[in-house]
């Protein structure tokens, strides 16, 4: 068994442990983030738990399993058996969120045995009361069975997996008579795609975190973590090496994401982005 503390979730563990250490200093007032009491929207924080969030955690509460950051049930059952209190987590998360790591050293070991470098969390994707929100929220149910934390409101359903290409170009090209016709008789959107493809990937742009991150106006997206696609117009193939490969605190989509996904999502952004 490996215990190599820089790789994998062994390593992300390691560190969502030493930080619930920390989390213990900011009882007595030591945390950068200040400290997190009082009520909070726990309801709204799994909404926005589940947009900002689920894309890279898996949490299964809200549902998600984004597995590019840390397993949070994982992370946060074993603290919880030896006593962590919800309000020592609630701290924690809420600091994590303010200041994360943004850039870990050490890899992790993928498919087939392809080491990556670890993938920072950006900086406050949510912040003051959103921030609260979704400390609390996660502190609530993070390590509990579903259903066993204190969150109230109606259950969140997180936004489905992107559909496999030849199911979304089926489907896109049977919806009308009039669409099909036009599939058949225009030239491809500007950005090289066929109208289907860029269909599917406007669907995977909504539905694996891109928007949380980035500004598109086609995508009513609005992120300012990353660069505002509007303004930079990448092309095709830049769009495909960034999710292929990330770059600074975006990660690497390759394992998270198909070929055909990747190339659907950067027709998709090359045709758009600054129209």
């Amino acid at each position: 068994m490996n215990f190599d503390f820089n790789r994998g979730p062994t390593r992300r563990r390691a560190l969502l442990w030493a930080g619930l250490a920390s989390g213990v200093l900011l009882t007595a007032g030591c945390g950068t983030g200040g400290l997190q009491a009082g009520s909070a929207d726990k309801a709204r924080g799994k909404q926005l738990f589940v947009e900002k969030c689920g894309s890279c955690h898996t949490l299964a509460d809200a549902g998600t399993q984004g597995k590019i950051g840390p397993n949070l049930d994982d992370a946060f059952s074993g603290p919880r058996e030896q006593g962590f209190a919800e309000s020592t987590i609630r701290n924690v998360v809420h600091d994590q969120i303010l200041f994360p790591v943004t850039n870990p050293s050490g890899v992790d070991v993928g498919k087939n045995g392809v080491e990556n470098k670890v993938t920072g969390m950006p900086a406050k994707l949510v912040t003051g009361d959103d921030a609260s929100d979704v400390a609390a929220y996660v502190a609530s149910v993070a390590g509990l069975p579903p259903g066993g934390g204190t969150a109230t409101g109606p259950a969140t359903t997180p936004a489905p997996p992107p559909a496999a290409t030849t199911t979304e170009e089926t489907t896109t090209e049977a919806t009308t008579t009039e669409e099909t016709t036009t599939e058949a008789t225009t030239t491809a959107p500007a950005g090289g795609g066929s109208s289907a493809q860029v269909a599917q990937g406007k669907q995977v742009f909504e539905t694996a975190g891109c928007t949380s991150c980035h500004t598109l106006k086609d995508a009513n997206a609005t992120g300012t973590v990353g660069p505002n696609l509007d303004d930079v117009k990448p092309s095709r193939d830049k769009v495909v090496e960034r999710v292929t490969n990330g770059k600074g605190v975006m990660p690497s989509f390759k394992g998270q994401l198909t070929p055909q996904q990747i190339a659907a999502v950067a027709a998709y952004v090359s045709t758009v982005a600054g129209m």
